[in-house]
């Protein structure tokens, strides 16, 4: 919901921080006091039209900013929007709440921000447009959206499970779509696709790669390269241990003398015998270092037509990862790739039938399955239309009808429905409208086409309140809903407007002139202008009890003890109708 909203050098309001409820919020005042400046403010906010008119006479800026409430059911709404703009952090920061903003200079350029973070104005409006519906400006009503008409019926008629069973569907034919139109590509490119995958495979098994196989032939090379280094320095070594030639004398030869010496010492000395053992283990583990060194020395040679093989082996290997991946691994999964590629070429004639046949029972399918759920969408258009319209009569638009209307468009390669081929979408065939007469005689129209502001208002209201548990935009904002009707409607509007609150639970703010629908409101905001160093100023506060009876007297137009009078028992009948509604909510 709508918790606070700043608005600074915005018309004639200097600076305004308001801080709304949950539950029913009514703005009164004079005509003229900067009611509906307020909602220019919040219409700007949500990403409106932006005219430099707007900025303050001798300000260089209008500035406005709303902090939302997210509920859970919301921030699952919001976060996906958030995410693919990169602001998730932000919005973690802000926790259960989403800061709206956007600044309008003189100059003509306007800033937007979401959390603190400029995005541009269709970020500004994705983000807004799930949170609140301003009824009376036409320019942010969801429900004048014709998009938003077919999930609202659905919502209305608990379809959900239908159209989430039928989008399954179509998402599988349309899997099916896409794999025939990759195989019913240009035969010549599907055959040239075929020749370079054949080579690809074939260039890469004549290889005969294995894994692992760079890494031993770098080794390799490495040891070729450096042979008769390695011989050299293997029978320097061999020779320093063993004495091969008669002018070195061998190490094993020395400790072979000191181990006799020490022999000959432990007969005496018997505690020296640890040190013997420990020498005959250096002897021994000498020998098997010389046996080692012996045998590789038998195994290294010079061998230049291996070193030449090697080489030649490592270029291919080098070749084949530039064409076909960074290692011996991707290059080998890239050949198993290619051979599935090219076994669905080889059989595409095959999987185009499969696929040509298993299209066919899918459109079918799934006309069956849309058809049934427009025939319960009509029957719940009907329902929707007659609550709809009992509800207009309520609200004194007794010749107002109200109907959704519904279409199909043909197409050639479309669904199966009752002998025709109808364009379809994950929804179904369907497309819906609602249309509405306002005056007996008058056509059904497109709601957007609706004329007066007050109509559209009360329109608006009928339809939130025929749709309460279905719609769920958390804040609703009617202004201009009073036009032209007279008190005693007035209390059925206050009434409704309420039970969108008391019912739906939607957060409701109204600008009224009506005593008798303000008399509903759960917080009373009156606002004035004055007057100060020659300059016009937008002044709100919060009614208590005695000012709001002195506020709905002025607004009943007399004065004197007739007066509060009559503003009292306008609160004692709302007061009474508010106290009967949640009665009956608690023994239910």
């Amino acid at each position: 919901m709508l918790t606070e909203l700043y608005i600074r050098n915005f018309a004639i309001i200097d600076e305004l921080r308001l801080q709304f409820h949950s539950g029913f919020n009514v703005l009164t005042g004079e005509t003229g006091a900067g009611k509906s400046i307020i909602l220019d403010a919040v219409t700007l906010m949500l990403g409106g039209r932006a005219d430099t008119t707007f900025v303050r006479s001798g300000a260089g800026e209008a500035y406005v900013e709303a902090t939302f409430t997210l509920s859970d059911e919301l921030k699952q709404i919001v976060a996906p929007i958030l995410e693919a703009e990169g602001l998730d952090a932000e919005a973690e920061e802000h926790g259960d709440a989403v800061l709206l903003s956007r600044e309008l200079r003189l100059n003509g350029r306007n800033i937007c921000r979401v959390n603190g973070r400029t995005v541009n104005l269709s970020v500004l409006r994705d983000v807004a447009e799930p949170l609140i519906d301003i009824h009376g400006q036409g320019e942010h009503l969801s429900l004048l959206q014709p998009r938003s008409h077919l999930p609202l019926l659905d919502s209305y008629a608990g379809l959900q499970a239908e159209r989430a069973a039928l989008a399954r569907e179509v998402s599988a034919l349309l899997e099916i779509r896409t794999e025939l139109a990759d195989l019913r590509q240009n035969e010549r490119m599907l055959a040239q696709r075929a020749d370079m995958l054949r080579f690809q495979i074939e260039e890469i098994e004549a290889a005969k790669l294995v894994e692992g196989e760079e890494e031993e032939l770098r080794a390799e090379r490495t040891r070729l390269a450096n042979s008769e280094q390695l011989m050299k320095s293997a029978s320097e070594a061999v020779n320093l241990l063993t004495g091969m030639d008669d002018e070195t004398q061998a190490v094993a030869d020395m400790l072979g003398q000191a181990e006799r010496s020490l022999i000959q010492l432990t007969r005496y000395d018997e505690t020296k015998g640890p040190l013997l053992e420990r020498l005959q283990g250096l002897i021994y583990q000498l020998s098997e270092v010389s046996s080692e060194l012996q045998s590789y020395l038998d195994e290294v040679e010079y061998n230049p037509s291996r070193l030449d093989f090697v080489e030649e082996r490592l270029e291919l290997i080098n070749l084949l990862k530039r064409k076909y991946g960074e290692d011996i691994g991707k290059i080998l999964a890239l050949r198993e790739r290619a051979k599935l590629e090219l076994t669905r070429i080889d059989n595409s004639e095959e999987r185009i039938a499969e696929l040509v046949k298993n299209e066919e029972s899918y459109l079918r399918r799934c006309g069956e399955m849309a058809l049934a759920l427009s025939k319960k969408r009509q029957a719940a258009a009907a329902r929707l239309a007659t609550a709809v319209v009992a509800q207009l009569v309520d609200l004194q638009m007794d010749g107002a009808k109200f109907e959704v209307q519904f279409e199909r468009t043909p197409q050639a390669d479309g669904l199966y429905v009752e002998g025709e081929r109808l364009a379809f979408d994950k929804t179904g065939f369907d497309q819906a409208e609602f249309l509405i007469s306002t005056n007996p005689g008058e056509p059904l129209k497109p709601m957007a086409k609706v004329a007066s502001g007050g109509e559209t208002a009360r329109l608006m209201l009928a339809l939130k309140t025929a749709l309460a548990q279905v719609d769920k935009t958390p804040t609703l904002i009617f202004d201009e809903i009073d036009q032209g009707i007279g008190g005693r409607v007035g209390d059925v509007v206050g009434r409704k407007l309420w039970g969108l609150t008391a019912v739906a639970h939607h957060q409701v703010i109204v600008v009224t002139h009506l005593p008798q629908l303000a008399g509903y409101g759960d917080v009373h905001f009156h606002v004035s202008k004055a007057q100060a160093d020659g300059r016009t100023t937008t002044r709100i506060r919060s009614l208590d009890g005695d000012g709001r009876i002195q506020e709905l007297a002025a607004m009943l137009g007399t004065q004197g003890e007739h007066a509060v009078g009559g503003a009292e028992s306008i609160l004692a009948l709302a007061n009474g109708t508010k106290t009967a509604v949640k009665a009956r909510q608690l023994s239910n």
